[in-house]
């Protein structure tokens, strides 16, 4: 779900190795998580549930994405 920026009171997060390029930003709600990107930090964003996120994070860190690294 694309959602505007204009959500009050959110903790924007970016990786620690992010050197001010382009970067995907985290933020979490009451209801899941929003992804955002650090070029455009009044675009869209898009939400996921806790279940969701989970299911990413768990891939990201068994690997199941390293392909797209290359």
């Amino acid at each position: 779900m694309d959602l505007t920026r204009g959500h009050n009171g959110l903790i924007w997060r970016t990786a620690l190795n992010c050197n001010g390029g382009a970067c995907v930003q985290v933020a979490a709600t009451e209801y899941g998580v929003l992804l955002g990107n650090t070029r455009q930090p009044t675009g869209p964003v898009i939400s996921y549930t806790p279940d969701e996120w989970h299911t990413f994070v768990t891939g990201v860190k068994q690997g199941d994405f390293d392909d797209l690294l290359n």
